[in-house]
């Protein structure tokens, strides 16, 4: 069965989908093994691991298809793959759909910001006029071929505009064919019931640690009516947390011995990566 088909069918059964973050694909890989149903992933951290930069537009659009095909064939799930802006007017934006189409996505992600985007919980962020929206929208929707290929519309409209205003463009982007509606950064549990209450597509919760929208539990966020849940940050802010203990440790005492208890072993991470899987297809092919 087709990642899509496979995502669409999860969608259908009315469970909340979580969808954890990958900032590359060896995240993807450990998120698929985990026994989580899609990946998410994240331009946030996409960023920080190709460019070691922050989320503001730098990325292209062929970087972020290399980048989505790689974690596409290492996360054995679906994969919903942001892509900002769609990298340019509606042209571009149908170029981007059959791009990602082609990489193995399951859903592709695109924004309502001005070029070049901002990480969605950054203040300073800007809007393109709804109707240029709802123009890419239907570009995207036009563009795919696969028709369990989800399009999922954004607007950052909430923290310069208000929540009604967000609600607003969420309701056109729905007219225009969206299958899920992300209103980015509801600033309070009462918002985010009130996007539940307007839209009746599929409806996505962020939630960044030490972003502008309340921290809920799964559960809450089922009960509320949201469809999917996202963790774009939590993997990028752990590896870069235990990154800083390692090199910092690695300074002070001129080796890595003391860190080896909060390490993988060598043994654990071939088996993580595949070795074993590989080293029974070269026997395979091997004519011996």
């Amino acid at each position: 069965m087709r990642n899509t088909t496979k995502l669409k069918q999860l969608f259908q059964t009315g469970k909340l989908i979580v969808a954890p973050g990958a900032h590359d694909a060896l995240t993807a890989k450990i998120i698929g093994k985990t026994g989580f149903d899609a990946v998410y992933m994240t331009g946030y951290g996409q960023a920080a691991s190709h460019l070691g930069n922050p989320d503001v537009g730098l990325l292209t659009m062929t970087e972020m298809v290399a980048r989505a095909a790689a974690i596409v064939e290492a996360a054995g799930v679906p994969v919903i793959a942001d892509a900002d802006t769609g990298f340019g007017n509606a042209i571009n934006v149908q170029r981007t759909v059959r791009e990602y189409e082609k990489a193995g996505v399951a859903v592709i992600q695109i924004e309502d910001q001005v070029m070049p985007k901002k990480c969605g919980h950054m203040v300073g962020r800007q809007v393109i006029p709804k109707e240029e929206m709802v123009g890419k929208i239907k570009a995207a929707v036009d563009a795919r071929v696969d028709p369990d290929f989800l399009i999922m519309a954004r607007t950052d409209a909430r923290t310069i505009m208000g929540i009604e205003a967000a609600i607003e463009r969420g309701l056109a982007y729905q007219e225009a064919g969206a299958d899920i509606i992300f209103i980015e950064s509801p600033e309070s549990e009462e918002e985010m019931k009130m996007i539940n209450e307007a839209i009746s597509v599929y409806t996505l919760a962020n939630m960044v640690e030490g972003g502008r929208t309340p921290m809920l539990t799964n559960d809450r966020l089922e009960a509320m009516g949201y469809n999917l849940v996202i963790y774009p940050t939590a993997s990028t802010y752990m590896t870069t947390k235990s990154m800083l203990t390692l090199m910092e440790s690695l300074k002070k005492e001129g080796t890595t011995a003391q860190m080896i208890p909060e390490m993988v072993t060598f043994s654990q991470f071939n088996d993580l990566i595949g070795l074993t899987e590989i080293r029974q297809l070269e026997a395979k092919y091997s004519g011996k």
